[in-house]
């Protein structure tokens, strides 16, 4: 029974119990406190719905229940592109790398117009760079469907939010306003880096994001490469993270919800993956870890556990080299690969709106190196090294195992 504020009588009068009132005072504050995660207490979006142009698209929490998700054959659709992707780059009026490791954004290309082969193309050019950004683009969510279906069945998230339009359960709603402000004392900026829900058996592969209201500037978006993290790192820590694998857990996520007073409509699981995982396409290795979801890594003592996890999730934040930002613009679209990139946005835009709509499609079930070169009789590759072959260039001694000591020159 949450205690009250009593009185009594006595010689002098009415006097209140001095404790019980205190008591009182002190729980009703800590009741008006509302401390915010982002990443685990999703908005409401219950403000300005009158005059907005998207009310629609707003977030909405059903008291659904659906049964655990199983395994399911998904074959990737880049194993049907052309290496070249003439289709795709012929069609659009420029092609733009935004840096050596991550990042490529297409102009000129209308994503309403792709033809199969085309999004065969986007799916691999999407493995090999990372994430891909289109600007100006007036596709509806039910076209951002189709696309994201030819890439695999889709995910239904058990506790973010969906449109509030009927028949849309398959969309996430990214949503912020003024009604939410940020608490820096709920969380650091590294723990908001996460790939998408790898605690699911088949986490997510090639996933697209839809900006239809952002900010004049701020909330801008961060990915950082998995192929670029494994390439950097020496041929010794690499063969070790190989043989590891790690537990990725949605408890947290779960439990964030029902604090937040939301129903939960997949109970959580903890799913256990390869701490290097090899794209199926590409077959470049990529470190397969994140801040948001990976919880330790099995079979060795926790120290070490916590230092190695430590060690690369402060890479994932910190190192810029493997990193490319986005500044949206309402319809924006981007296309990244959540097997081998992870993300975080900048919550620099309160009080300003932030909206925007998410198709995740299942990807197939993390294989470690050892179970892709078993399953396709292939050599796994480091990516970095791939590409200096291509272009001719010899390969440091560092990354044949052979290091000395060096000045640094700026």
């Amino acid at each position: 029974m949450a205690p009250v504020a009593t009185s009594e009588e006595s010689g002098n009068g009415t006097i209140g119990s001095v404790a019980e009132l205190k008591k009182t005072q002190v729980n009703k504050q800590i009741e008006e406190i509302r401390i915010i995660n982002p990443f685990y207490s999703p908005s409401a979006g219950s403000e300005n719905d009158d005059d907005y142009q998207y009310a629609k698209y707003k977030p909405r929490f059903p008291v659904l229940n659906w049964e655990p998700l199983t395994e399911i054959e998904v074959i990737d659709r880049g194993h049907f592109a052309d290496p070249g992707k003439t289709a795709l780059f012929s069609a659009a009026q420029k092609v733009k790398h935004l840096t050596p490791a991550i990042g490529t954004e297409l102009v000129g290309i209308d994503l309403r117009q792709l033809t199969g082969q085309q999004k065969d193309e986007l799916a691999l050019l999407v493995a090999e760079r990372g994430v891909v950004f289109f600007r100006d683009q007036e596709l509806s969510v039910h076209e951002q469907l189709d696309i994201a279906r030819h890439f695999g069945p889709l995910h239904k998230h058990a506790t973010t939010p969906v449109p509030r339009e009927p028949g849309l359960e398959e969309v996430h709603v990214v949503y912020n306003d003024a009604s939410r402000r940020p608490d820096a004392s709920a969380f650091s900026k590294i723990e908001l880096w996460h790939s998408d829900v790898t605690y699911e058996i088949q986490p997510p592969s090639t996933t697209s994001l839809k900006v239809i209201t952002g900010p004049e500037y701020g909330g801008d978006t961060l990915w950082s490469s998995g192929y670029a993290l494994y390439s950097s790192l020496s041929p010794g820590m690499q063969a070790y993270l190989e043989g590891l694998t790690a537990l990725h857990s949605a408890v947290a996520q779960a439990e964030g919800s029902r604090a937040a007073g939301l129903h939960v409509r997949r109970e959580p699981i903890e799913t256990v993956h390869p701490v290097v995982r090899v794209h199926p396409v590409t077959g470049w290795k990529s470190v397969y870890v994140n801040p948001g979801f990976t919880r330790r890594i099995l079979g060795v003592p926790k120290p070490e556990s916590d230092t190695i996890l430590n060690f690369l999730f402060h890479q994932v934040a910190e190192n810029v080299d493997f990193q490319v930002r986005f500044h949206w613009e309402p319809n924006s679209v981007a296309f990244w690969d959540n097997r081998i990139v992870t993300h975080t946005a900048t919550f620099d835009f309160w009080p300003q709106t932030r909206h925007a709509l998410r198709a995740t499609p299942h990807g197939e079930k993390p294989e470690s190196v050892e179970e892709y070169e078993r399953r396709t009789g292939k050599v796994a590759k480091d990516r970095q090294i791939e590409i200096w072959k291509e272009q001719g260039i010899e390969i440091p001694q560092s990354r044949k195992g052979l290091s000395r000591a060096r000045g640094y020159n700026d």
